[in-house]
């Protein structure tokens, strides 16, 4: 009786052989052979009604039979299918926690049984014969991607799991609420890095390593969270914090010496965290007191006006204006001597000198400080002793020693001691000799309120002429810078002299 073939399983296998396929049939007792088209191939015969056989290599659609001695059964077709093949995936990598879709293109999808990433199995979908979606299950490091149909298991595509990326610190923490500034941020897994957020805002960005990240940040507000987002997923956040610019308000005082040096009171609003102060292009000491307050040391600079600006994480502020002025002079101090008890009213000729705040005579302030133009002044000289130097201060600083000539002596008050003779005729004419002490600077000889002509021996004599009057006594004074001397008494007579 000759056997007869009612079915096989399966029904094809890969064209490098190797499938088990179970014969299920009739009369296989005494089976000599099982082919595979012309093939013959290894074979175990179970039952009168079953054969297990191993398919050996081949290709195309082939018939199987089974022979017996004298008969050969009738054939059931048999498919060798070849292996699928992957071209290609995408993406190649994602995060450890799986999910990640991935599109495996290639050839010989049909029939597809499994997808693994490593010994993993994924689910999946065959959208056509080359393409096949997969879901990422999850997992580490590089794993190799295959799929498996009844024509085998393919080659290997790498798919490499990474880590989820961690923002360890960034710097600065705060910028202003235009953006625009460059954020640094440190931290692991920046390979691949798709997107930098703050908040809900993409910032612009530069991988620089695989530990650093250079993001400019973007217009915005308030606290908001960074994070950094790579195949392997998205960090924590991190706080950066948007800062309004400051605003400078007013500066006490708006104007200094182009010698720089003293302290300039900024107020306004936002300082706090300042970190510069410039003065035009030129940075500035400084300190902040509050908020609202900044001290700043004013640095030289030439004469002329420049904007004083505050720069915090928020910015630069608004530009207020501050003056720097010149160095007053004195060139010439009129009169240049007077008494040492002061009061006297001097000018003072120079430049620069609208906006005196002070004239001093040496050590002495003077009083009465009267502006008369850009370049007079007058005063009244303090009480003083000596040469001293007359300086005038202004906003742009003090004057100083030598330009000019700015020096002022004070003389002291004349004294007359004796006259000789004491007398002489109403009618004048006669020489009077006047001793005393600083009487050389001597402007004036009175009579009574007549004036003598005289003229100065030395510091402690004059020669002078009785002017004459009526007879009787008179008082004889001499003045000079230093004021009116005492007094002394000079008897004019009415008669020749005695």
């Amino acid at each position: 009786m000759a056997p007869v073939i009612s079915s096989i399983s399966p029904v094809q296998g890969p064209t490098a052989g190797g499938t088990a396929v179970t014969i299920t049939g009739t009369g296989f007792t005494g089976a000599t052979g099982v082919l595979f088209g012309s093939v013959s191939a290894s074979f175990v015969v179970v039952s009168s009604t079953k054969i297990t056989t191993t398919a050996p290599a081949g290709s195309g659609s082939v018939t199987v039979t089974v022979t017996a001695p004298g008969a050969t059964s009738n054939g059931a077709s048999y498919s060798y299918v070849a292996a699928p093949v992957i071209s290609s995936i995408s993406p190649v990598q994602g995060p450890t926690a799986g999910g990640t879709a991935v599109t495996i293109t290639g050839t010989g999808f049909a029939g597809v049984s499994a997808v693994l990433f490593g010994s993993a199995s994924a689910s999946f979908t065959v959208v056509s014969g080359t393409q096949i979606t997969a879901t990422a299950p999850a997992g580490s490091g590089s794993v190799s991607v295959t799929v498996t149909t009844p024509g085998g298991a393919s080659n290997g595509a790498t798919f490499a799991y990474l880590a989820v990326p961690v923002v360890s610190s960034i710097g600065p923490a705060q910028g202003p609420s235009t953006g625009g500034n460059t954020v640094t941020i440190t931290g692991a897994g920046f390979t691949g890095v798709s997107a930098v957020l703050f908040g809900a805002a993409s910032a612009s960005f530069t991988v620089v390593s695989g530990t650093q990240i250079a993001a400019t940040a973007p217009a915005g507000s308030g606290s908001v969270s960074l994070t950094v987002t790579t195949p392997g997923g998205t960090s924590s956040g991190v706080t950066y914090s948007y800062v309004a610019a400051p605003v400078v308000s007013a500066l006490s005082p708006a104007q200094g010496p182009s010698t720089g040096g003293n302290t300039v009171t900024i107020t306004g609003t936002g300082f706090t965290g300042a970190t510069g102060v410039s003065f035009g292009s030129v940075f500035a000491p400084f300190t902040v007191v509050s908020s609202t307050q900044i001290t700043a040391t004013a640095p030289a600079a030439p004469v002329a006006p420049v904007e004083v600006t505050v720069v915090t994480p928020g910015g630069t502020s608004n530009g207020v204006l501050y003056y720097y002025l010149p160095l007053p002079t004195v060139a010439v101090v009129a009169p240049a001597t007077g008494p040492v008890v002061g009061g006297n009213t001097v000018t003072i000729t120079g430049t620069g000198l609208t906006l005196a705040t002070a004239v001093h005579f040496g050590a002495g302030a003077a009083t009465a400080v009267t502006v008369v133009s850009d370049n007079q002044i007058t005063a009244h000289a303090p009480s003083g002793t000596g040469t001293v130097t007359v300086t005038v201060t202004t906003p742009g600083g003090t004057s100083l020693p030598g330009a000019g000539n700015p020096s002022y002596t004070y003389v002291a008050l004349p004294v007359i001691s004796a006259l000789s003779p004491s007398q002489g005729p109403a009618s004048g004419g006669a020489a009077v000799t006047i001793t005393g002490s600083d009487l050389g600077l001597t402007k004036t000889v009175l009579f009574g309120a007549i004036a003598a002509p005289f003229v100065a021996i030395s510091d402690t004599e004059l020669v002078a002429t009785n002017p004459g009057g009526a007879p009787g006594p008179v008082a004889v004074t001499a003045s000079g810078p230093g004021g009116v001397s005492n007094t002394a008494t000079y008897q004019l007579l009415a008669g020749p002299s005695v």
